[in-house]
């Protein structure tokens, strides 16, 4: 039995059709990513699902006792309070009562004889009790464990991730048969993403998402939905079928309105004729005629495509910036600690560099330094000539809310200059998508994806050879996505981008630099790789191998050395062949040689690729590597025994 049905529902919101008679069944247990472009109205579409939002016309059945919980696509200003309140704001009425008594629990930690606070907590105890709140009790404490949380925490302290992983541990307390997760993957961390992808395969209900993170698409969804033009499409299948699935009908649609089109200028000339069309024989015709132009006229053509262009004629020199021992400390628990130190680089015109790391690592601050924004407190940057410096804030602070589209982009002007000519704003602004009344919005009631796109409007509008982008792909759709990569592949200037969008880095970027933490150091060490993000992926994997190829190559000389001192003091009786004597000489080099290719296999075995293979290859290499594996441990075995002799 489905979960929810939705059965010819419809809804309009202005002059804007967002659903046209839109059915649909959800399954339980289904993972159902929902995809369209900015503005097509999947919030909208969430909020009628999580009953937030009335339908014009329609009906809705859910399955009795169906329990939905969404993540919200924005972190709310004012989320405050410790972690654990926080996330028992899921358990709904027996909210109070269970904070109430992690209050006491706590207070009793440090004054435990406090014969108030133990009357306090019976109380507190009997109320759970009879109001069947254990369970949500227990609950809450065990999400907060499962998401890797500190329920003491106080949540305006932490990062935007972290933020959101507890708004997800509130959404998941009381165990909803349906969770509506929109835009998930904003502001999370690569790390965080990973572990995102992980919980949401084995969540054990129904998951519906809004993502434009493609490869997290591809590895959590199992069937895809698409709002387009009002209507709701329904692919059955990963990313990558929707994909193909998708060009085909886009190329059907196409032939089928070439198809009408042409009809219908042969039915326009037939009119043009004059009398003969006026007979009564001919009625049926002209009323078929009629309905064709009124077709015409209500088909709904598929929205334009952003139209993006950056003024990068202005040359930078050769060396764009560089940075020596730059090192930044913050304060944690009331003492100084090294946010990262000791990052030295040479950034040249024509550089495109990712920059990847942890959430609240210091990636921003990183780029503020380099910018000249915030004084070193180690280390120097020196910047180079010439530089026109466009910045891409991720926090969207260089837009006003309060005024509109056009103030923002025309700041008081009519024109705007964009590659050496004169461009309305209003012309500019069809650009990116905003239509003239749209323009003339509030920027504060602007959709993320809108607010985005307004802000890369803005950004383009001034000439740049340095350009510096603090997570540009949040809210952006898929096609807006692929234009912005087009557009910063042929980017002539420097650019430092910070992302989390791993298939965007792939494409875009030309190196990386990586916050990567050693075991033996509190604060983190800037790494710098050649390539994109599965690039770095290998040749970090490939760092760690002959790491631990080395550690073992010098363990196994170790040990060599050491029995073969001790057999040295030790008198035998038992005498050893010229032959076995020369195998025993041969037998290090052997062993070393056995390693090396036994670390080849493995770090072959690791990467992604290597399971993408024919299954006969995948499994001839990992017999290859059991059979060495067993030589060389026939290896250490022959060479004890000569030793011995």
């Amino acid at each position: 039995m489905a979960l929810l049905t939705l059965d010819q529902v419809s809804l309009v919101i202005g002059e804007q059709i967002l659903l046209d008679k839109v059915s649909l069944s959800i399954q339980a247990h289904e993972k159902i990513a929902l995809l369209g472009r900015n503005g097509a109205g999947k919030t909208t579409f969430f909020n009628i699902i999580s009953g937030h939002q009335s339908v014009d016309e329609g009906e809705i059945h859910a399955r009795d006792g169906l329990k939905i919980s969404q993540l919200p696509q924005e972190v709310p200003k004012k989320l405050s309070g410790s972690v654990f309140d926080v996330v028992a704001g899921g358990a709904g009425k027996a909210r109070e009562q269970i904070c109430h008594y992690h209050a006491i629990l706590k207070q009793l930690q440090t004054d435990a004889d406090n014969p108030a606070l133990l009357q306090q907590l019976q109380h507190a105890q009997e109320t759970l009790e009879n109001s069947h709140g254990w369970h949500l009790a227990h609950q809450v404490s065990q999400i907060i464990s499962r998401m890797g949380l500190d329920g003491d925490t106080q949540t305006e302290t932490l990062s935007g991730g972290l933020k959101r992983r507890v708004l997800l541990a509130r959404a998941l307390v009381n165990q909803p048969d349906i969770l509506l997760l929109d835009e998930p993957t904003n502001h999370l961390d690569i790390e965080a993403i990973l572990w995102l992808e992980t919980f949401i395969r084995n969540y054990q209900a129904c998951v519906l998402f809004v993502s434009h993170d493609r490869i997290f698409t591809q590895q959590v969804a199992s069937r895809i939905l698409e709002l387009d033009r009002g209507k709701l499409f329904s692919w059955k299948g990963d990313y990558h079928n929707y994909l193909r699935r998708k060009e085909e009908q886009l190329h059907a649609e196409y032939l089928r309105q070439q198809q009408f089109d042409k009809k219908l200028a042969q039915e326009e000339q037939w009119i043009r004729q004059g009398i003969k069309a006026r007979r009564t024989r001919n009625e049926g015709r002209v009323r078929a005629l009629k309905q064709m132009r009124e077709q015409l006229q209500k088909r709904r053509q598929q929205l334009g495509q952003v139209t993006l262009s950056i003024d990068d004629q202005l040359r930078s020199g050769k060396i764009v910036a560089e940075v020596e021992h730059l090192g930044w400390q913050w304060k944690k628990k009331g003492e100084e600690q090294w946010l990262f130190k000791d990052f030295s680089c040479l950034l040249l015109r024509g550089e495109r560099v990712g920059i990847i790391g942890p959430n609240g690592v210091g990636k921003t601050t990183l780029l503020r330094l380099i910018l000249g924004d915030l004084t070193p407190q180690k280390g120097k940057v020196h910047l180079g000539s010439k530089l026109n410096i466009a910045w891409f804030d991720q926090l969207r602070s260089q837009l006003d809310p309060q005024k509109t589209v056009l103030e923002n982009i025309g700041e008081g002007r009519d024109y705007v200059t964009i590659a050496g000519k004169q461009r309305h704003v209003y012309s500019y602004l069809r650009d990116f998508l905003f239509t003239a009344e749209r323009a003339r919005t509030q920027v504060g009631a602007l959709s993320g994806g809108e607010r985005n796109r307004l802000l890369l409007a803005r950004l383009f509008t001034r000439p740049s050879n340095l350009l510096v982008m603090d997570e540009p792909t949040n809210d952006l759709d898929s096609d807006t996505l692929d234009l912005l990569q087009d557009l910063l592949q042929d980017y002539q200037g420097t650019l430092l981008l910070v992302s989390h969008d791993r298939a965007f880095l792939n494409q875009v970027v030309t190196s990386t630099w990586v916050f990567e933490k050693n075991s033996d150091s509190q604060c983190y060490h800037i790494n710098q790789y050649a390539g994109g993000y599965d690039d770095y992926i290998s040749q970090s994997q490939h760092k760690q191998n002959a790491k631990k190829s080395d550690t073992a190559s010098l363990d196994a000389k170790a040990v060599i050395e050491k029995k073969s001192l001790r057999n040295k003091n030790k008198s035998t009786s038992k005498k050893i062949s010229y032959k076995e004597k020369q195998e025993l000489a041969q037998l290090p080099e052997r062993i070393e040689q056995l390693e090396v290719y036994i670390a080849q296999l493995q770090e072959a075995s690791c990467t992604k690729a290597f399971y993408q293979q024919d299954q006969q290859q995948i499994k001839m290499t990992l017999m290859q590597l059991q059979q060495a594996e067993q030589q060389l441990e026939e290896a250490y075995q022959r060479w004890e025994l000569l030793e011995q002799k």
